[in-house]
């Protein structure tokens, strides 16, 4: 117990008197800027200086990402007054001492003054100058210009890199703690290259202060020698210069480090790999030393060039290319060897039940009989998956959004001749075809029964016949529809598609659509989706709109109604109910031609109005109607709609806007095709006709009338 109490002590100790270094550290930089330092310790701080630029230099080329050395804009204002401080410290020396010689400021910048310079004022001069403007305008400007961008450019991702790390919490992808942790990532990312963008003028300034400084002390030391101590002016020159120009290279050559690892940081990519793997890694490629040697070596036959010194770094380059070559193949094999592995791996027992074999996420599906996998045989030009690929553009033209690729696949478990289509994993159709067959649907004028295998058409429902290809110029002479078999099946998709389009469409492609529509309209977008309207609750709106046929094409539209719909008390329903007389036109212009004349089926005033009580009184819970009512309006519905069919007229119908979405969803359980539409949603511009007028039923009081296409009522009239 004592000896865990005496660790602790010495623990707090040990942290107390770390954390106490840098507070008096500060403070002596603080005082060499007041007090004069002796000689030997001025020595000893440029020493530190020059050993602590070549640390954070070496630190910064093995650091993996800028942010592993969080600490640099730090290092960088502490190093930066240690530099000033020095040269306040060697400037007051070298103005008071410096008429003594050249070992007057101590022995480093003697020794710089004397052997970098070779004793030469004039050349230390020029070569402070070089190395000047090698840091203030290359090194320090870039490295600057890079710094501001980074700066802003992080700034402004901050926001998008928090909704994504939102995102992926929802999405279970990362857990709390994770999250948690990648925030504070992007919060410090955004703090360090904050933090960079003001370090960078630091080290610009510390440039342009050395070359004030070196100016100061040359024009101060030549008063100085010639005014008090009556110095010729070449001795005062050669005395004070040189020693300016030492004490500048010595802040100089430092400064000048620090600057490159200040470019080397800013301009450093995240990676596992510090910088020299990060370039050798990128820079040994076989295709790049090996030009490179050929065309030294070119340079070496020309003569007047030293021929043997190009030759020798010919010979260099073209080694390097040999073993990035080699490199490059032991790097290949290797990846061949782990694929080979993963692959081992991941192969499955051969009596393995894999997830693949029992789940599918194909949005559309369909499933053939082997007797029909001739339809989509490549070798026999099956001709069933270009007919889809038509069938998919039309329908996504006409709905307006782009319907999902289907999926077709061989089912052995299917009858030779059958097929099954799937929405998502629930079957909507299934039927049998032939494709040694053709399929012949008898017109109004047949009067001829052919030898073949009779079934019901399966978009139409109507009695139709398989006959054999032989046939077929007989069926076409008697008034008979001939119908490829691959047309059959595609048919067939195509009205379940239409169908089922409300199922096909999800928030994915909702996103899909409003991207497109940003390109035109960014602030429209911008201003519904999601500050008015959320993306789900859009992606319903929309849903509620196909599944009553009504086309969403005309996005723009759709998204200005919202902006004037948007209330507290409106749902998904009602919103797209609001939207449709605007939309309605859209789909009348699909099921009649614009010249055409509309037939419209309507309700007696009295089943109307009682209608109309019934939905008062029943509330969400939508149209509840009696027996015997609700099964003669729908012998009468079906049988008008039968009549229209059989004319090739749309089936359309007519009722008052408040009953209009419950009668719609209790007729088209019934009768999918028919379409529902309220008085304010026909169009102004389009003639119309009373086809038929439902209603007088034996519930409400009286016998239901004869519908007669050539009863007056029917006859066009203007809406």
């Amino acid at each position: 117990m004592e000896l865990t109490r005496d660790r602790s002590l010495l623990g707090d100790i040990k942290a107390a008197a770390g954390g106490s270094v840098l507070p008096v550290g500060i403070l002596i930089l603080v005082a060499m800027m007041v007090l004069p330092l002796p000689v030997f310790l001025l020595d000893t701080f440029f020493v530190v200086n020059i050993i602590l630029s070549l640390l954070i230099l070496m630190v910064a080329m093995h650091t993996h990402r800028p942010l592993d050395f969080s600490s640099f804009p730090n290092l960088i204002l502490i190093a930066t007054v240690l530099r000033l401080a020095l040269n306040v410290a060697s400037t007051r020396v070298v103005l008071s001492e410096g008429h003594t010689g050249a070992g007057a400021a101590g022995q480093v910048i003697k020794a710089f003054g004397e052997f970098v310079v070779a004793g030469n004022y004039a050349v230390g001069i020029f070569v402070f100058i070089i190395l000047v403007i090698i840091n203030l305008v290359v090194i320090t400007k870039g490295a600057g210009r890079v710094s501001e961008v980074s700066a802003r450019f992080t700034l402004d991702a901050m926001p998008g890199k928090q909704m994504a790390i939102d995102a992926d919490l929802n999405a279970g992808i990362l857990s709390p703690e994770e999250a948690t942790t990648r925030r504070q990532e992007v919060a410090d990312e955004a703090d360090f290259y904050g933090s960079m963008d003001g370090a960078s003028k630091f080290v610009k300034g510390d440039a342009i202060a050395g070359l004030l400084i070196l100016a100061i002390n040359i024009i101060g030391g030549l008063i100085i020698g010639v005014a008090q101590h009556q110095m010729a002016v070449a001795d005062a020159a050669q005395s004070y210069i040189l020693l300016s120009i030492g004490d500048g290279l010595v802040a100089q050559i430092p400064s000048l480090l620090l600057s490159i690892a200040t470019a080397i940081i800013v301009t450093r990519v995240s990676s596992t790999q510090d910088m020299a793997q990060h370039i050798g890694g990128q820079v040994n490629l076989s295709r790049a030393w090996m030009p490179t040697a050929a065309v030294v070596f070119i340079l070496g036959l020309v003569p007047g060039m030293p021929n043997q010194l190009f030759m020798m770094f010919a010979v260099l380059a073209a080694a390097a290319a040999y073993f990035a070559r080699q490199s490059e193949a032991r790097a290949l094999q290797n990846q061949a060897e782990e694929a080979e592995a993963e692959e081992e791996a991941d192969a499955p027992a051969p009596d393995a039940v894999l997830l693949s074999d029992v789940t599918d996420y194909s949005a559309i599906s369909m499933q053939l009989g082997y007797g029909l996998i001739s339809l989509v045989d490549e070798e026999q030009s099956g001709p069933l998956v270009s007919r889809i690929t038509g069938i998919r553009r039309d329908v996504s033209r006409g709905l307006g959004f782009v319907i999902p690729g289907v999926r077709i696949r061989d089912d052995l478990a299917l009858e030779p001749n059958q097929y099954r289509i799937r929405i998502g994993q629930t079957i909507v159709g299934e039927d049998i075809a032939f494709p040694d067959r053709k399929l012949a649907l008898p017109g109004d004028a047949t009067r001829v029964h052919l030898d073949g295998i009779e079934v019901k058409d399966p978009s139409f429902g109507i009695d139709a016949i398989w006959i054999r290809p032989q046939q077929q110029a007989e069926a076409e002479a008697n008034d008979y529809v001939v119908i490829e078999p691959d047309s059959v099946i595609s048919t067939h998709l195509s009205q379940l598609l239409h169908k089922h389009a409300a199922d096909l469409i999800g928030q994915d492609d909702v996103q899909a659509l409003l991207d497109r529509l940003a390109e035109a309209s960014p602030n429209l977008v911008k201003s519904i989706v999601p500050k008015l309207v959320p993306l789900h609750i859009l992606t319903l709106v929309l849903r509620r709109l196909l599944s009553e046929r009504i086309p969403i094409s005309d996005l723009r539209r759709i998204l200005e109604g919202l902006s004037n719909l948007v209330g507290p008390n409106m749902g998904p329903n009602e919103m797209a109910e609001a939207l449709r007389p605007a939309l309605a036109p859209l789909l009348i212009q699909q099921v009649a031609p614009l010249g055409t004349v509309l037939p419209l089926m309507t309700l007696t005033p009295e089943l109307e109005q009682l209608m109309l009580r019934t939905v008062r009184q029943s509330g969400d819970e939508g149209l509840i109607l009696e027996g015997s009512l609700a099964e003669q309006l729908m012998r009468s519905i079906n049988e008008t709609s039968e009549k229209l069919s059989a004319e090739g007229r749309p089936t359309i119908m007519v009722v008052a806007p408040q009953i209009r979405r419950v009668f719609s969803d209790f007729v088209r359980t019934h009768v999918p095709d028919m379409i529902i539409l309220s008085f304010t949603e026909l169009p102004e511009n389009r003639r119309v006709e009373i086809y038929a007028t439902i209603g007088g039923f034996d519930a409400l009081g009286g016998t239901s009338p004869q519908l007669d296409p050539s009863h007056p009522s029917h006859q066009p009239e203007n809406v």
